[in-house]
């Protein structure tokens, strides 16, 4: 299949990129790096998450973060939110869309939301009702699609199973992450393949990991299977708490410049990009983990 002419990309570093972070991380700095991001050409950023401020302390101050964002004509600023309450509070701060998720490895949904697949699924069916009546956008999640840190590989019809049942509650798209990183373009596209045939090609998105340095590998293996639709992190920052070396969201900055090599549009400046990853890793304390921001800036 030949490549698309454009991707959507989707900025997950204000939430999944920073809800890992030990240093606390002031509203100003979060609502910077979203204007920064948006300013870079960004049109989608997951901008918090509505979760239980103990379980994620790093999000504790989404509703600020929401209130304090100038918003841009054009910018979906979503939110993810795991319950009603979650869902109401979203609401409150006017987000643009919100996201549910689920896992496709049942000992990860049990150590992660403490219940089943099924259980998790059923949790969301009033979060689904009242995004209908909000008439509220819902992008939908599946961890673990590829490995679990408990269970080991994980089968993709299992993967087709959740995503057909979040496509059916109403989730306008559905994005398959790669939680442990353990892919590689031979189960990507295996498992691209084997969801497609329940849920169209556009309806999903990829959310790939970079443990084991496969992340872009496949994500290209992904557009050659027509996915246009691709989560990264600015800087790479984030990961998993719940799985065991699983730091490292792909880079937005490293996305960004295989895109431009292959011809791809999507709307991002480099440069600009590569800043507010400088931006924000200086307020963390740490280096970047782009290795084309690195290899820019030397």
């Amino acid at each position: 299949m030949s490549l698309p002419k454009r991707v959507k990309i989707v900025e997950v570093g204000p939430r999944d990129g920073l809800q890992n972070e030990r240093q606390p991380i002031s509203v100003e700095v979060k609502v910077e790096l979203i204007h920064r991001l948006v300013d870079a050409g960004l049109r989608y950023i997951e901008a918090g998450s509505f979760v239980n401020p103990k379980s994620v302390p790093q999000m504790a101050g989404s509703d600020a973060v929401f209130r304090g964002v100038e918003r841009k004509a054009g910018v979906t600023y979503a939110a993810l939110t795991p319950n009603l309450q979650g869902f109401e509070r979203a609401v409150s701060v006017n987000v643009s869309e919100v996201a549910i998720f689920a896992a496709a490895s049942e000992a990860f949904s049990q150590k992660n939301i403490n219940c089943s697949i099924d259980e998790s699924l059923d949790r969301f069916a009033p979060i689904m009702e009242a995004a209908k009546v909000a008439q509220l956008p819902v992008r939908g999640y599946i961890s673990c699609v590829v490995g679990c840190p408990y269970e080991g590989a994980v089968d993709p019809d299992k993967v087709a199973e959740v995503a057909l049942r979040l496509h059916d509650m109403g989730c306008y798209e559905v994005s398959l992450g790669d939680t442990t990183g353990v892919g590689t373009p031979g189960s990507i596209t295996r498992l691209i393949e084997t969801v497609a045939e329940r849920v169209s090609i556009h309806r999903l998105a990829v959310h790939l990991h970079d443990t084991y340095g496969q992340a872009l590998a496949n994500i290209y293996a992904s557009l050659q299977m027509g996915v246009d639709v691709v989560d990264s992190s600015v800087a790479g920052l984030g990961g998993c708490p719940y799985a065991k070396g699983a730091s490292g969201n792909v880079a937005t900055e490293d996305l960004v410049y295989m895109l431009n090599g292959l011809g791809i549009e999507h709307g991002v400046d480099l440069e600009e990009l590569i800043d507010t990853g400088r931006y924000i890793t200086e307020k963390l304390g740490r280096v970047t983990g782009s290795k084309v921001s690195r290899a820019l800036t030397q």
